[in-house]
């Protein structure tokens, strides 16, 4: 990483920037269809502490204090409704802890399977998080573009949408609010009518947008056969060692799903794998979902002994 990411990664208060992002795009997107896919399969306890851990750590590293906000404002009540709401509507489970004014039994089963997927839902949540920071709309095109074009524009165009909507969104209530006419300025119906002229413009500059893009596409020969395309990204040999180091934890994790490490149950009892070989496939799962974390960490280390010398 150079020193420019290095100080753009400051200044957007993630540490010392983002290494892993740095990656070729065809490795980031590797692993997180990897993690993401594990994540959202594997109901064993500890892959998903292993799990959520990492991709909240991770999330903080690249996206800095705000994360931890929206876990506190979004995700912990996400976490405890989605935990609450499978004992209230089921009821299997052979280890009943109470009974319901209804009458029906509140079983030990049915909480733990409550909280285990509530933890798999802000999971693949943080983990898609990370991969929308990291896989940007180029690196999507640049994947997709000559194999399917059509849906890399559109997947990069839905990327980039809201957070341009959002931003000038902002930028307009910022002017109306100069003039007095922002949704915090008078009563509720001026409020109101404040609010539909911000969306009105909104909705006319996202329409003015989208015809000037079409214009630009056109004028540049988008769609045209035999369009090359400009690309900075390159297979180097550090892309090479953390594809061969993706894919020998995938194929732990993978050998461990189909001996049974990862076998756990909550129905009708709670009953799990939990034999001294698992060891070694969870730590292969850990060694994968830890990997950006590591290579960040290596990077920042490297970067503060450079620092130091000069």
């Amino acid at each position: 990483m150079t020193g420019m990411q290095k100080q753009a990664g400051l200044a957007n208060g993630a540490g010392y920037g983002d290494t892993f992002a740095g990656f070729h795009p065809f490795i980031n997107l590797l692993y997180f269809t990897a993690v993401i896919g594990f994540s959202m399969f594997f109901t064993h306890p500890v892959c998903l502490a292993v799990s959520v851990l990492c991709a909240f750590s991770y999330s903080v590293y690249i996206n800095g204090r705000k994360i931890v906000r929206f876990s506190l404002i979004y995700m912990l009540p996400t976490l405890i409704i989605t935990a609450l709401l499978n004992p209230a509507f089921n009821h299997a489970g052979g280890t009943i802890l109470a009974y319901m004014p209804n009458g029906n039994p509140l079983t030990l089963e049915s909480v733990l399977y409550g909280v285990a997927a509530a933890v798999m839902l802000i999971t693949v949540i943080f983990w898609f998080t990370c991969f929308n920071e990291v896989m940007t709309s180029d690196k999507l095109v640049y994947l997709f573009g000559r194999v399917i074009p059509a849906l890399s524009l559109i997947l990069s165009m839905a990327l980039r949408f809201v957070p341009r909507f959002k931003a000038q969104m902002k930028v307009i209530s910022n002017a109306q609010k100069c003039i007095g006419r922002d949704v915090s300025n008078g009563n509720l119906f001026l409020k109101a009518k404040h609010g539909a002229k911000i969306l009105s413009v909104l909705v006319t500059w996202a329409t003015e947008n989208a015809i000037e893009t079409a214009d630009s596409m056109k004028a540049r020969g988008c769609g045209l056969p035999g369009r090359t395309a400009f690309s900075i990204f390159r297979f180097d040999r550090r892309d090479l060692f953390a594809l061969i180091y993706i894919l020998a934890c995938s194929a732990g994790v993978i050998g461990g799903a189909l001996t049974g490490a990862y076998q756990f149950r909550y129905f009708p009892t709670v009953k799990g794998s939990w034999t001294g070989a698992a060891v070694f496939v969870f730590a292969a799962y850990f060694a994968l979902c830890l990997f950006p974390i590591i290579v960040n960490i290596k990077e920042d280390i490297v970067w503060r002994s450079t620092e130091s010398k000069t």
